[in-house]
């Protein structure tokens, strides 16, 4: 019966991760996320800047991160009519997929067929 239990909870988890799992598994926004991370969490890249470094057009570049935005996997500050995008570990929702990898590690080991089963 645990095991069903911690079934349900991992489908409630994976629903939270949705949005996060969708925005950073197309390769366009990974590599706008490349970029952001090479640039640093600390000042944030504008637009332009990452079209430079992505070759992708501004709209593509815009496009892609109002899905991250929306997903909360980058964040933004704004400085008078200027927009800075960042990614900021402690904010970005990111950090729900440790936990969710976590807990599918956790099921497997002590319900998948490679358990060890001395310890059952």
């Amino acid at each position: 019966m645990k095991s069903i239990e911690e079934l349900a909870a991992l489908a409630v988890e994976f629903r939270e991760c949705q949005d996060v799992l969708t925005a950073i598994g197309d390769q366009t926004r990974q590599s706008i996320i490349i970029a952001l991370m090479a640039a640093g969490c600390e000042e944030g890249m504008r637009v332009g800047e990452i079209t430079q470094r992505t070759h992708l057009s501004r709209p593509a570049v815009s496009h892609h991160l109002k899905i991250l935005k929306d997903a909360k996997v980058v964040n933004f500050h704004r400085e008078g009519t200027k927009n800075y995008y960042y990614l900021d570990p402690n904010k970005s929702t990111i950090r729900l997929l440790k936990s969710l990898v976590e807990h599918i590690e956790a099921y497997m080991t002590n319900y998948g067929p490679f358990q060890n089963k001395n310890e059952s």
